[in-house]
């Protein structure tokens, strides 16, 4: 494991979410704060408006442990789901999304299982024409769960959440200074995801283990390889991952297990409390 900051061993008496070796900020604490200051900013900035929250992915619409979570803080009669790929057959997403030569793309899981590349200019232009969409339908609170960075995203009056600007800075929040391990999807998801996690006070040791793998050999694997190497936290950052997982692992582990997915679903749903 690793060294504990300024060599200070852990206090068993102090506030976690989870008992555990590292001593980490409690997560309903973390995202309470950082809920109320994007409400003070967005309340100044943009005024007041009915709220309600729409969710955007590539695939199909969030499932899981998304929606009981949202549903926990927010009536369903506020909440809507977006998939950019919903209804499309094969033929027509090429049509829309294929990638040409050289261009950057972005990966999606089919429900068929498969996985697809697409043109990551393409898919952050559609997402642009739904955020605004949306906001001209009176979504107050918009929350892009989508693999890769969209830098051009901009909403005019909604709260427009996405993980690449929202979850680092909280999952930093949370690990205060602790070594924290990513288990993703795919192998090519690395380099995207060192970019990502860079602002964390250490650099991220990463592995490989699919979620809609059958058993759990390879998830097994990939967290005993990423503790070996001096995670004292585990992070699981793929919309396939679901609370079972994260269960699991803890209790396998020992050690604190954050599912990037739900951290940010709490914080959407703190925004419209």
């Amino acid at each position: 494991m690793a060294d504990f900051p300024n060599n200070n061993p852990p206090d068993n008496n102090s506030p976690c979410f989870l008992k555990t070796n590292a001593r980490l900020k409690p997560i309903n604490s973390v995202v309470d704060d950082v809920a109320k200051n994007l409400a003070k900013v967005n309340l100044v900035e943009k005024g007041l408006m009915r709220q309600t929250l729409a969710t955007i992915t590539l695939d199909t619409a969030p499932q899981g442990d998304l929606h009981p979570l949202l549903l926990e803080h927010i009536p369903e009669t506020q909440i809507a789901h977006f998939g950019l790929l919903n209804g499309l057959s094969a033929a027509e997403i090429k049509q829309r999304y294929a990638p040409v030569a050289g261009e950057k793309v972005t990966m999606t899981h089919t429900e068929g299982g498969s996985f697809i590349a697409l043109s990551a200019a393409r898919v952050s232009e559609a997402l642009q024409v739904i955020i605004k969409q949306l906001e001209g339908k009176g979504f107050s609170t918009i929350l892009v769960l989508c693999a890769g960075e969209y830098k051009n995203l901009v909403a005019d009056s909604a709260v427009l959440l996405e993980p690449y600007s929202i979850l680092p800075p909280l999952v930093n929040a949370i690990a205060n200074g602790y070594q924290v391990g990513v288990i993703v999807a795919r192998a090519e998801y690395i380099n995207e995801q060192t970019y990502k996690w860079r602002s964390l006070q250490w650099t991220p040791h990463f592995a490989v283990a699919s979620p809609w793998e059958m058993g759990n050999d390879r998830l097994i694997e990939a967290a005993l390889t990423l503790q070996d190497r001096g995670a004292d936290i585990l992070l699981l950052d793929c919309l396939g991952y679901y609370q079972r997982h994260r269960d699991f692992l803890e209790k396998l582990l020992g050690i604190p297990v954050l599912l990037s997915n739900t951290l940010i679903a709490r914080l959407a749903a703190e925004l419209l409390v």
